[in-house]
């Protein structure tokens, strides 16, 4: 019973994340498209709105273990392009590049724990496993 309850965590604590940054995303357009567009990637006034919204949903189905492997999939594979795109050879000083180094590992790191529940799914306790 006791280790059923570990995915759940996991799920969790992996969604806190998403959950905070697509928060951060959406109450705050403007700065989040103006470090978009610092980054030089297309549409930063509309990417705020749809990064923000994918992952607060993203978070939301991770929490209640719907849908859990493709959006743990697709987590994934925003994670190591967003910390790629936004943590990679930024930086000036070597302080601030080591910021960004740890932060890019940080993304890497979380990525692999959405590989694993993408393969081994949400656990018990999760809409995934009522509905069969």
């Amino acid at each position: 019973m006791t280790t059923a309850l570990f995915p759940l965590l996991a799920r969790v604590l992996l969604a806190l994340m998403f959950a905070q940054s697509g928060y951060a995303a959406l109450s705050n357009p403007a700065g989040t498209a103006a470090y978009f567009a610092g980054l030089a990637l297309p549409l930063p006034d509309l990417l705020p709105w749809a990064v923000g919204a994918f992952e607060l949903l993203a978070a939301l189905c991770l929490i209640a273990g719907i849908v859990t492997r493709p959006v743990a999939a697709l987590l994934a594979v925003f994670a190591v392009a967003a910390s790629v795109l936004g943590h990679y050879g930024q930086g000036e000083t070597s302080q601030l590049a080591f910021f960004h180094q740890q932060m890019l590992l940080k993304d890497i790191a979380v990525a692999g724990g959405l590989i694993l529940l993408a393969i081994h799914g949400p656990g018990a306790f999760s809409v995934d496993a009522r509905r069969g």
